[in-house]
C-alpha cells in the first residue's frame, strides 16, 4: 500500500497508509521520487487547530499511469507539481511541469520554493540595478536573494543567524549582514525590502530603511507575536517615509498563463503575462543552468519518523535550509 505522511491531531505526525483511486480524465499518476519540506509553513498547519492535514508542498515523480486523453507525455517522464508528502503522485497534467534534461530532483523541488517570492520579483516597482535588501535567509529567503540577483538587482541579505549568513555568503550573496542596524549605510538607497522573517520588528525597520517611495512587500508569515511593537510606529514610518507596504501574496498572480478568448472579454482582459506555473518553469530552467549554487545545501531524509524528523525542524537541529524526503 502507498504511504503518507499525516498530521493527525496538534503536533503529531504520522506515517499512514491510503488507496489510489481510479484516475480522471486529464490525470497522471505515478512513484514519488521525492518532496520538499516546507518547514515554517508545515510546522505552523502542525499548531493550528484543524485536522488531519496531510502536508506537503512540492514534489517530483515518475509517471506510471496516464489517462487516455493524455497527451504530450510518457511513461517513465519525470515531472514537478505542488504535491503532498506521499509516496504517489496523482495530478491533473496541466498542474505539472516536465523536468530540464540533467536537472536532478532534490535540486528540482527547489521550484517551489522560489515560487514564493518570484511573485514580488514580477509584481515590484523595483528594476534592474536597484538595490534590494532580502530580510530573513531561511528557505525562502535563500532563493529570494538569488532570484532578485538573476534579475540584475544589487541584493543585501539580512539574518542574525550566522549559519544562515555564511551559507548566502558561499553561495554567491557578498553582502551579507546581521541586522538592518548593520545596514544603516544604506537608509535611503534602498527600492524594496522583501521580508521573509514574518518578525515584526523587521518589517518597522525595514519601514524606516528604504527610500521614499519603496516598497516593502511582507513574505514571511507572522505566525506569532515576537515584540511589543506598536501599530502606532509602524503607521509612523510608513507615513511619514511614503512607504508602499504590502502582502507578499504569492497567488497575486494567475495559476496559468493563457492566449486571448474573444468569447470571454466580457469578462475583462484575460491572458496574463506572468503566471505561478510560468515562475516554477523559469525556476527549473535557472536551477537546471546552475545559476543558484545549492551544493552541500540540501538534507535527504527518510518518510519513515516524520514525528522525529519535525522535531528535529521544530528544534532547529537540521543545519542545512533545504530538506527533502526520498520516497524510493
Amino acid at each position: 500500500m502507498p504511504r503518507e505522511i499525516l498530521i493527525s491531531a496538534k503536533q503529531t505526525f504520522n506515517l499512514s497508509e491510503y488507496e489510489d483511486m481510479p484516475l480522471q480524465p486529464g490525470q497522471v499518476r505515478g512513484r514519488t521520487l521525492c518532496t520538499l519540506v516546507s518547514q515554517g509553513t508545515e510546522l505552523g498547519w502542525a499548531n493550528g487547530d484543524v485536522f488531519p492535514i496531510r502536508p506537503g508542498y512540492a514534489a517530483v515523480f515518475e509517471l506510471t499511469e496516464i489517462a487516455p486523453d493524455v497527451t504530450g507525455v510518457s511513461v517513465g517522464d519525470r515531472r514537478f507539481a505542488m504535491g503532498q508528502h506521499r509516496s504517489t503522485q496523482t495530478h491533473d497534467v496541466r498542474h505539472t511541469l516536465a523536468l530540464p534534461d540533467g536537472l536532478s530532483s532534490d535540486r528540482a523541488v527547489l521550484a517551489r520554493l522560489m515560487g514564493v517570492s518570484m511573485t514580488s520579483l514580477i509584481t515590484t516597482k523595483a528594476r534592474t540595478g536597484d538595490r534590494v535588501v532580502i530580510s530573513g535567509a531561511g528557505p525562502v529567503g535563500f532563493l529570494a536573494a538569488h532570484l532578485f540577483r538573476i534579475g540584475g538587482y544589487r541584493v543585501t541579505v539580512v539574518d542574525p543567524d550566522p549559519v544562515r549568513r555564511a551559507q548566502a555568503g558561499r553561495s554567491g550573496i557578498s553582502d551579507c549582514r546581521a541586522s538592518i542596524a548593520d545596514a544603516s549605510d544604506l537608509t535611503g538607497k534602498i527600492s524594496i525590502v522583501v521580508d521573509c522573517s514574518g518578525h515584526e520588528s523587521a518589517v518597522l525597520d525595514a519601514c524606516r530603511l528604504v527610500q521614499k517611495r519603496g516598497e516593502v512587500v511582507m513574505v514571511g508569515v507572522p505566525w506569532k507575536r515576537a515584540t511589543e511593537i506598536s501599530a502606532h510606529e509602524l503607521m509612523q514610518a510608513v507615513f511619514f517615509n511614503l512607504v508602499t507596504l504590502r502582502s507578499g501574496w504569492e497567488w497575486e498572480a494567475p495559476l496559468h498563463g493563457r492566449d486571448f478568448v474573444w468569447e470571454e472579454l466580457l469578462e475583462g482582459y484575460n491572458n496574463a503575462p506572468h503566471s505561478i506555473f510560468g515562475g516554477f518553469s523559469r525556476a527549473l530552467d535557472w536551477l537546471s543552468e546552475g545559476l543558484i549554487d545549492v551544493e552541500g545545501l540540501i538534507r535527504r531524509v527518510r518518510p519513515d519518523d516524520p514525528g522525529s524528523l519535525y522535531a528535529d525542524i521544530a528544534r532547529r537541529r537540521i543545519e542545512e535550509p533545504f530538506i527533502v524526503i526520498d520516497w524510493i
